[in-house]
């Protein structure tokens, strides 16, 4: 791998969870992260800040710029991306990390809700993606990655909360259609997501601590980003890409080293299809 020492990398929703994993695990090379996120001041139940994630970048090696953003307020967007490039003097890789979940069916939706999921969800990574492009354009390997799954048309996955599910298979639309768009300007665009579920706030919110044990680490979901960030001129693009499989597919056998709970089974996530 070529590693991404200076490599500059925007990650929405990166205050905790899966946007930090990723934010430290590419700091680790030296690279220059924006933490682009609205928690700026301490969740009195969640840990995290766009500040002390800054701190833990810089703790291992990376440059960071904490910056904040609302990914629903495009002019927000668009001067995130501004500053970045001013600060770093362009952009390699953006990651569409933040995102919403409300799993209720259509009658117990409220429109407000239904409208945030497609803001934060499939409107923001079109923002985001459209904001970031004149920098992407002019980056040696660039790269736009987006936490969505892979589309299945299968009812089971949109029966119960279909406001949700059309919000992630927007995100991957976007993947997709971005991908053959941004050819000519050798940008690789992809999706990613967990085969199983991962500790994050949200799997805490809604399965509580059986959810948490049933879990993997942040980590993994790093680990793969990581390495797919090291691919070069497009050479994977337009995919739908789980975790696990691209990790063993690239030599990685030892998955209990994620385990949240070592002595429990990982559930799978939604929209895994597995036989």
């Amino acid at each position: 791998m070529s590693g991404l020492k200076g490599k500059t990398i925007v990650i929405t929703g990166a205050s905790r969870g899966i946007g930090r994993a990723i934010a430290l695990k590419c700091a680790q090379d030296g690279a220059n992260i924006v933490i682009a996120s609205k928690t700026t001041d301490p969740h009195p139940t969640l840990p995290g800040t766009i500040y002390t994630v800054a701190e833990e970048v810089k703790a291992v090696g990376g440059q960071a710029l904490p910056l904040k953003l609302d990914v629903r307020d495009s002019e927000n967007v668009e001067q995130i991306m501004k500053q970045t490039a001013e600060a770093f003097g362009g952009i390699d890789i953006l990651v569409n990390n933040a995102g919403a979940i409300n799993l209720t069916d259509t009658e117990s939706t409220p429109m407000k809700r239904y409208d945030l999921m497609q803001d934060v969800n499939v409107r923001a990574v079109f923002s985001c993606s459209q904001a970031a492009l004149p920098y992407l354009k002019k980056a040696e390997n660039p790269h736009i990655l987006s936490l969505s799954p892979p589309v299945s048309l299968d009812p089971k996955w949109l029966q119960n909360h279909v406001a949700y599910t059309i919000s992630k298979y927007g995100m991957t639309l976007c993947s997709i259609g971005m991908s053959a768009e941004f050819e000519r300007y050798g940008i690789a665009v992809n999706s990613l997501w967990p085969r199983t579920i991962i500790a994050t706030a949200a799997i805490n919110w809604i399965m509580g601590d059986d959810g948490m044990k049933q879990s993997r680490t942040p980590a993994i979901m790093a680990d793969t980003a990581y390495m797919l960030f090291n691919k070069q001129k497009r050479e994977i693009t337009g995919q739908a890409i789980i975790d696990e499989y691209f990790l063993r597919d690239h030599g990685i056998d030892d998955f209990d080293q994620y385990a949240n709970d070592p002595d429990t089974e990982p559930m799978l996530d939604f929209f895994v299809e597995e036989a």
